[in-house]
């Protein structure tokens, strides 16, 4: 049976097998509910409407081959060459709809526990595989644009840029409510450290563009 606590006139259910409850006050600030929420919203918002453009550019390259599309800056920065590659559609179909499809469950997912949701244990199994799996497709994204295709999507970059932190603390918010079992003390380090994981990320895409474009960046490219 659930057991029920009540302090303060707040009741709060416990589901089996959805991991331990700690105090909410006990976690880190980004694992409790409300901001984990708004995280989960804001950044699946963003990646939502960057698929989203990217689903009616691409629409607009089928119709027409010689459509520019507004992110096609110059030859390294261009949007509408990167749909011409077959990396633009690795299961056989172009990859901004799997973004279109995986953001709406993260957008759904923020709204429901913004409205007092829970979520049973192996939902937040499923969440992990799949923000997971959405980071290391993306981390190969990234690889073929910078060393294979040579040329960068702005829209493309902006779902690389909220996948880090949806990643990032889905992992460290099931670490902490003991969704993904580890020791305390593990635990807590990751915990302390999300934005620190976050910010390191960040640093790292951003420095691997740079000397994949250095010739660029320094003007020795002859554009």
């Amino acid at each position: 049976m659930p057991s029920i606590s009540s302090t303060a006139g707040d009741a709060t259910v416990r589901r089996p097998g959805s991991g331990p409850a700690p105090a909410d006050q006990s976690l880190p600030l980004m694992t409790r509910e409300r901001p984990f929420a708004w995280l989960l919203l804001i950044t699946g918002i963003i990646g939502w409407l960057a698929s989203g453009t990217l689903v009616l550019e691409k629409l607009e390259v089928l119709k027409d081959p010689n459509h520019v599309t507004v992110c096609d800056v110059n030859p390294w920065i261009s949007c509408g060459q990167v749909m011409q590659t077959p990396q633009s559609s690795v299961f056989g179909f172009p990859n901004m709809f799997i973004g279109i499809v995986a953001f709406a469950v993260i957008i759904t997912t923020a709204m429901g526990i913004l409205a007092g949701g829970k979520f049973a244990r192996w939902y937040w199994l499923g969440l992990q595989a799949g923000v997971t799996l959405g980071f290391v497709f993306v981390v190969w994204l990234w690889s073929q644009a910078l060393y294979a295709i040579h040329i960068l999507c702005p829209f493309c970059m902006v779902v690389w840029a909220v996948m880090i932190p949806m990643f990032v603390w889905v992992t460290v918010r099931n670490i902490s409510h003991g969704v993904i079992p580890l020791p305390a003390g593990p635990a807590k380090v990751i915990g302390d450290a999300g934005w620190i994981i976050t910010a390191l990320l960040y640093v790292a895409v951003i420095a691997t563009i740079f000397f994949a474009f250095i010739q660029v960046f320094v003007g020795t490219s002859g554009y």
